[in-house]
């Protein structure tokens, strides 16, 4: 399997592979987060973001709403899904924006595809210098010390004639800042078993680490990883929600 091939080469079952993700309940929920937190105003921008299903909930939330991602066939799809929406082939690491924006945004853990603790400063940096004042940057992460890696979540589904049955999970060795999603794709056609495998390096991080990281730039708020109900952080549970306003 080529680097990236599940958002090049397979990207055709992204969509299928993320089916069971609530992304009307997420979009929601940040929009909320939004309302108390940011500073007004509807210019958004998704990071990471894909075939563009959580561009095309705040689209009809009212928001001026866009997406930028590394990987050009991930990025048609969501022009397709998102036609009145403006996508851009950028690294989210390093990218710039025509006009400071109210919200930005990055679902699904994509925050950890920085790869490396500098690339996320970076990230970080970037995101702050897009925002307007009291803009407000909303994602999920894990925390490292956390991570269960013996852990695998699965899920099926059927496209046409073939079974497909997807499963990922997160791995970390127990030290420094490299962590892997480990991801599987089986797909099952009139008896016959196709089965692809990829391993995408991630930065790993702790929670008090990542404050730390933002503070300089944002006052962080952090939250139960729940998109039903705004509950503040445990400081126990190994996933969470970070609201942060621009300084």
């Amino acid at each position: 399997m080529s680097a990236n091939a599940l958002y090049t080469d397979l990207s055709g079952y992204y969509d299928l592979m993320c089916a069971d993700i609530d992304y009307q309940a997420q979009s929601h929920c940040v929009q909320r987060l939004h309302q108390i937190f940011g500073g007004g105003g509807k210019t958004h921008l998704d990071l990471a973001c894909g075939t563009g299903p959580h561009v095309r909930r705040f689209l009809d939330f009212g928001y001026r709403s866009g997406g930028l991602d590394i990987n050009q066939p991930m990025l048609e799809r969501a022009a397709a899904r998102c036609p009145e929406a403006q996508f851009s082939l950028q690294d989210m690491c390093d990218f710039s924006v025509s006009e400071p924006l109210d919200l930005v945004t990055c679902f699904l853990y994509s925050i950890h595809y920085s790869a490396g603790i500098e690339r996320l400063k970076a990230c970080i940096g970037s995101v702050h210098r897009a925002l307007k004042a009291d803009g407000l940057f909303c994602f999920n992460g894990v925390d490292k010390n956390r991570i269960d890696s013996a852990l695998f979540v699965s899920h099926t589904a059927v496209q046409d004639d073939s079974q497909f049955r997807f499963s990922s999970g997160w791995h970390y060795g127990g030290a420094g800042e490299r962590q892997s999603l480990r991801l599987s794709i089986e797909k099952t056609t009139a008896g016959q078993t196709q089965r692809w495998h990829d391993e995408h390096p991630m930065v790993a991080v702790g929670f008090e680490e990542l404050q730390a990281i933002l503070r300089p730039y944002f006052e962080v708020h952090v939250f139960e990883h729940d998109y039903e109900k705004i509950i503040p952080w445990d400081q126990r549970s190994g996933n969470a929600i970070f609201a942060c306003v621009k300084r």
